[in-house]
């Protein structure tokens, strides 16, 4: 006897996980496309000053244990901070913690970078 319900939630199951697999291709995909292209990219320094900073924290629930006790979330922090060059474009580079603490808005100086990567700051 074929039975629908058991059918339904087989099927349902399937699409979430091709879903879930799918976009962890993807992001894998480009996350290996956008360090290839920084490979390829020339290594520059130019003068800049820094415009802004921002921080973005991401939180992750935590997870119910054995017995049943919720174990604390975590947390991680992103550190960007944004360049203006002399033409006036500018950029917004991704960086560690301590090289965010190190600049502050206003700062000038020689920015080095290679496609969208940071590579140092030195503050004239």
């Amino acid at each position: 006897m074929f039975d629908f319900g058991y059918s339904v939630s087989a099927v349902f199951f399937f699409l979430v996980f091709a879903v879930i697999l799918a976009v962890i291709v993807t992001v894998a995909v480009r996350g290996l496309g956008e360090w290839k292209k920084n490979n390829a990219s020339p290594r520059l320094t130019v003068d800049a000053s820094v415009v802004s900073r921002r921080t973005n924290v991401s939180h992750r629930a935590g997870a119910a244990g054995p017995n049943g006790a919720m174990s604390a979330g975590t947390s991680s922090t992103s550190y960007y901070v944004t360049f203006q060059v002399e033409s006036g474009d500018r950029m917004e580079l991704h960086m560690s913690g301590p090289e965010y603490g190190m600049l502050a808005e206003g700062d000038r100086g020689r920015l080095s970078f290679q496609g969208t990567r940071y590579l140092g700051f030195a503050r004239e």
